[in-house]
């Protein structure tokens, strides 16, 4: 990779940064491990601090004034949701090149971007900002990919295999109630039954919320109303032991939790077979309302022995979405920097906002 943009916040001629991620996507709870090479400009420049920023494009309903509108009417934004200073302190010479190596921890609760290497949609990145004598520019954005656990790819594996299809995948800004959810968001994985189930249920979707220890695992069925009775949300949480992953036949398991879902009348789970199954409600409210298309992704995935990600992925559209965002964030800098050139020299102060 080449050294990709100037740093417009810090003036023409000053510092270039790249961030170069070791190869292969990283699981969460995982450590990612990179380097960041910086590049000196015409003068030399004090670096106080090299910070890197986990960001995503997350969808918040109402959007609370925040982010882009997109053709559904509802808002989408980008959410910092970690950030580490993972260097500073040194001089950078004119025309001087530097690395900073880093290791930087991933959130357990970091969403799931791909599926045996095909791409589910979600839009993660890391961005680099680089601080100097008082100023601030975020210089690179990477794309970042995250594989599933064991236990989630154990899920979707027996999700397939009884024939349920990925219709998509996208990030919902709020709470789970009742959860033990950190991010301040959330992943949703949205399938269509098969038939066994089409009757009862229209759709399922999907969280998981890794942790050390395990995993939970939140699903929502939209069932079908009846010729006396209205559709509804049926909501059950499952909780699996990473250490446990191997001793589960997850065909059977997941089997079960649906089943459970299809045939309850209430609206809360009841205990499970293996770990924890309560009820729990919504922070914000949307989720039992909430069916979108994720990115504007109806991509069907093949269900099958292989799992979710067998057949046609339509990764190739999928990856589309993905690369926008990274456009997107592209465009948004240059403008800044043109803004910048232009004359508006006042330091940026929203830098630490959760939505840019």
């Amino acid at each position: 990779m080449v050294f990709k943009r100037l740093l417009g916040a810090l003036g023409v001629g000053g510092p270039s940064v790249d961030t170069v991620l070791n190869g292969g996507p990283v699981m969460p709870g995982g450590t990612l491990y990179g380097q960041v090479h910086l590049e000196g400009g015409d003068t030399d420049a004090d670096i106080h601090a090299v910070v890197l920023e986990l960001v995503a494009r997350v969808e918040a309903e109402g959007g609370h004034g925040y982010g882009y509108e997109d053709e559904d009417g509802e808002h989408e934004g980008v959410v910092v949701f970690d950030r580490t200073v993972v260097g500073g302190g040194f001089r950078l010479p004119a025309g001087a090149r530097h690395t900073v190596p880093f290791s930087l921890p991933v959130p357990w609760e970091a969403p799931v971007t791909e599926l045996h290497g095909q791409s589910l949609g979600i839009a993660l990145g890391i961005r680099t900002e680089l601080e100097v004598a008082g100023a601030r520019d975020k210089g690179d954005l990477d794309p970042l990919s995250v594989a599933p656990l064991p236990a989630q790819e154990a899920i979707l594996e027996a999700l397939g295999q009884l024939g349920f299809g990925f219709t998509s995948a996208d990030l919902e800004m709020g709470h789970l109630h009742g959860t033990g959810q950190r991010l301040p968001f959330y992943q949703e994985i949205e399938l269509t039954p098969p038939a066994q189930y089409a009757h009862a249920v229209s759709e399922i979707e999907l969280t998981f919320l890794a942790h050390p220890a395990g995993v939970e695992i939140v699903l929502e069925a939209d069932k079908r109303g009846g010729l006396f009775s209205e559709g509804h949300d049926q909501i059950g949480r499952f909780s699996v032991d990473h250490a446990t992953v191997l001793q589960v036949h997850w065909t059977a398991e997941v089997d079960s939790w649906i089943r459970r879902l299809v045939e309850r009348r209430g609206g809360f789970g009841a205990p499970a077979a293996h770990g924890h199954d309560h009820g729990y409600g919504h922070g914000h409210g949307h989720h039992d309302e909430h069916h979108g298309s994720g990115m504007g992704v109806g991509t069907a995935v093949a269900a099958g022995a292989a799992g979710l990600a067998a057949g046609a992925v339509g990764g190739y559209l999928l990856s589309e979405a993905v690369d926008e965002f990274f456009d997107d964030e592209d465009e948004e800098n240059e403008d800044n920097d043109e803004a910048d050139d232009n004359g508006d020299d006042e330091e940026d102060e929203g830098g630490d906002d959760d939505w840019s």
